[in-house]
């Protein structure tokens, strides 16, 4: 099977999944949301944000240079495996000692600090179920990673409905998420025990300091990465309370939904940039600049939409006390651009064994959203946070695209993001122009785009013969 079918098979695999987790996951964050009050949503919200900080520490890098290792080199499969067991066994308890005196420190009330240890305990299963989606990644059968994501979300609806209608508080809703993730734990490793089969656990010391040295940039960035994404909800329940997080977090998780599309394609294309890179250099300058166009060409008409759709959006899935939600979302939608384009230069950067060069890029990127949020949170509250969000973003891209057009092409940025922004301009005027019902809109205004944009020959007859690839659509003679 060729580079771009897989990536096509995997993609796909995995976009079918997370778009069936997208729309459950959708009717978990609005029953949550309508049930719970700010203040509750608040804490939910930023205890998720804690601990998607402190998770890092669980995982340590070693996911991310498992995948690229494994895929590699397939014979080192146990050895990962074996090793990273018990590694993390022994960084999980470090996470957790972590949380509890970051919670003592920071002075949350009894409520979140029992909903933030919860939730610890779920993301510390979801550490070990990493190892095996690592080997699953390396070896690029994402259709097992897949199940999983659509069994995690399943329960997760179902324990969500099940805590609404017995009228439980936000602690049971904590409690959702670990079950849900000690169910998808335990599926996880008994397919990992049928596809492949559990290796004995090991201790190689030697191999744990080289794995740690090797994998220590990469948890380093990641935890700066996580940072960017999560410390503003911290500082934002410290420096304005908790309504601010409800407020700030309903837009912020509308927006993260929409990342699951770069999430996707980055997990699929690792493996390939990684071999590519040892192989062929100049399929990896190809593969990175369509990447970006691709990317671009989906992102663009999602923020524009979502800018114009905000209020409706806002009012039909949420209570009118979040309101106030609508021009964060307006605001922080504008990420999505930037964080599409972040992830495949993150991914490249690794795959290139450049991964101290991310972090230097993520290091900066953290700095700068630290100093703009402790100056702008005070001013703004949640606007601030989420104008900070996008700032930072933008600031991370053009470093990325710096340094990449030193190691491996240039992008003709202008060029690529001409006749998508043509289309997102008609697009617009139709939007502000008809007012129809909101999923009829939505559905014709994606309609208007995509034939602009095909009208204005925004696919090339290369990008056409990739398509045909992937599909396994013979040409014509």
């Amino acid at each position: 099977m060729s580079d771009a079918r897989k990536i096509a098979k995997n993609t796909t695999v995995l976009y079918i999944a997370q778009i069936i987790t997208y729309v459950l996951g959708f009717f978990i964050t609005v029953y949550t949301v309508r049930y719970l009050s700010v203040d509750s949503y608040g804490i939910l919200s930023t205890a998720l944000a804690l601990t998607g900080i402190y998770v890092v520490f669980g995982d340590l890098g070693l996911s991310t240079l498992t995948v690229r290792e494994v895929a590699r080199d397939e014979s080192l499969t146990h050895k990962y495996v074996g090793n990273t067991t018990i590694m993390k066994l022994f960084l999980s308890l470090f996470t957790f000692l972590l949380t509890v005196l970051t919670v003592y420190i920071l002075g949350y009330n009894d409520i979140t600090i029992i909903v933030t240890y919860i939730l610890t305990a779920a993301f510390i299963f979801n550490a070990f179920s990493s190892i095996f989606y690592s080997i699953f990644q390396s070896y690029q059968k994402m259709e097992y990673q897949s199940v999983a994501t659509i069994l995690n979300s399943v329960v997760m609806l179902i324990g969500t409905l099940l805590v609404i209608y017995l009228g439980l508080d936000v602690i049971a809703f904590a409690f959702v998420y670990l079950v849900a993730n000690a169910i998808n734990f335990i599926y996880i490793l008994v397919t990992y025990a049928w596809k492949f089969y559990l290796p004995n656990i090991e201790m190689d010391l030697e191999f744990w300091k080289s794995t740690i040295k090797e994998a220590l940039p990469l948890s380093i960035t990641s935890l700066f990465a996580v940072l960017v994404f999560r410390i503003d909800s911290v500082m934002l329940s410290v420096m304005s309370g908790m309504e601010a997080v409800g407020f700030y977090s309903a837009a912020y998780r509308l927006m993260e939904a929409l990342i699951f599309f770069p999430q996707v394609y980055t997990t699929a294309i690792f493996p390939v940039f990684s071999k590519l890179y040892v192989s062929s250099i100049n399929p990896l300058k190809g593969a990175y600049i369509k990447s970006f166009k691709y990317l671009t060409i989906l992102s663009l008409p999602i923020a524009v939409g979502i800018t114009l759709l905000a209020e409706p959006i806002i009012l039909l899935l949420f209570k009118p006390e979040y309101i106030p939600s609508i021009l964060a979302l307006q605001i922080v939608v504008w990420v999505l651009p930037f964080i599409f384009v972040n992830y495949i230069q993150g991914s490249l950067l690794t795959a290139m064994n450049r991964q101290v060069t991310y972090l230097k890029i993520t290091a900066a990127s953290l700095v700068l959203n630290v100093g703009m949020n402790l100056v702008l949170i005070p001013l703004y509250s949640y606007l601030g946070a989420a104008f900070v969000t996008v700032i930072t973003e933008i600031f991370s891209v053009a470093l990325g695209f710096y340094v990449l057009s030193k190691l491996l092409a240039k992008v003709k940025v202008h060029e690529i993001i001409f006749k998508p922004a043509i289309a997102c301009l008609v697009m617009a005027l139709f939007i502000l122009l008809v007012q129809t019902n909101l999923f009829l809109e939505i559905a014709i205004s994606a309609v208007i785009y995509f034939v602009v944009l095909i009208a204005l020959k925004g696919f090339t007859p290369e990008d056409y013969d990739l398509f045909r690839q992937i599909l396994n659509i013979k040409k014509d003679n």
